[in-house]
């Protein structure tokens, strides 16, 4: 099964003082998503926002959200987030001891059940829980700071994470790529078998509009 290609930009690389005019630039340009990169500065070095920010993008926009907690303990804050009206919460594997009960709780609260991991994370580490993952997100970036580079080992494990999927009956689970996505790495990151990618400043940045900076990546896609 061959899933459509989702882009979902985030919002840490926008520029916050007008951030109802950026997603309204994001919405006209037809993405499908927008992602919140919520980091606590312990998990990984920053520190960006919480609940409130999603509570905020809610009121801006009628697309799907989703919630990555790059966060210690997640399970002090899947619940905020979905009163928040998320429509998918992204759990990494590394922070918790309960990665299938958080699931679950994610799942039965009626919106979608991310699991994701950094670059030094075997899949092997995920198996377990794949039967009740509505997506797997490969992080092709060490998880922190926004604009770095594509890690080229991250398409192997693209294509693994997809075949992993299927194996386990989850044919209509997403394979998602956070990290690195640019007009130079989208062909070869679908190509892999992701369909979901997180796009920061390949979306949102100082030399183009958001309307060209999606089409740039859609022209990408269409002449691979």
């Amino acid at each position: 099964m061959t899933l459509p290609v989702e882009i979902a930009p985030s919002i840490l690389n926008a520029d916050w003082t007008r951030l109802a005019e950026q997603i309204r630039d994001a919405e006209a340009a037809g993405i499908d998503w927008i992602s919140l990169d919520v980091m606590d500065g312990n998990f990984v070095p920053p520190i960006t926002f919480g609940a409130q920010m999603a509570s905020a993008v809610r009121s801006l926009t009628g697309l799907p959200i989703e919630a990555h907690l790059m966060v210690e303990h997640p399970e002090d804050h899947i619940e905020e987030f979905i009163e928040a009206g998320v429509n998918c919460v992204t759990i990494h594997i590394e922070a918790t001891r309960h990665p299938h009960r958080l699931l679950q709780q994610i799942s039965e609260a009626g919106v979608d059940a991310g699991i994701t991991l950094n670059p030094g994370t075997p899949l092997t580490e995920i198996e377990a829980v794949l039967p009740i993952c509505d997506r797997v997100q490969i992080m092709s970036v060490n998880p922190g700071w926004g604009g770095q580079r594509f890690i080229p080992e991250s398409l192997q494990r693209i294509t693994q994470a997809r075949q992993l999927l299927d194996a386990n009956g989850r044919e209509h689970a997403h394979v998602a790529v956070d990290g690195g996505v640019n007009e130079s790495t989208i062909a070869a990151i679908v190509e892999a078998g992701a369909n979901w990618l997180v796009a920061g400043s390949a979306v949102y940045n100082d030399r183009e509009s958001v309307a060209d900076a999606v089409a740039r990546l859609r022209r990408a896609l269409a002449s691979d």
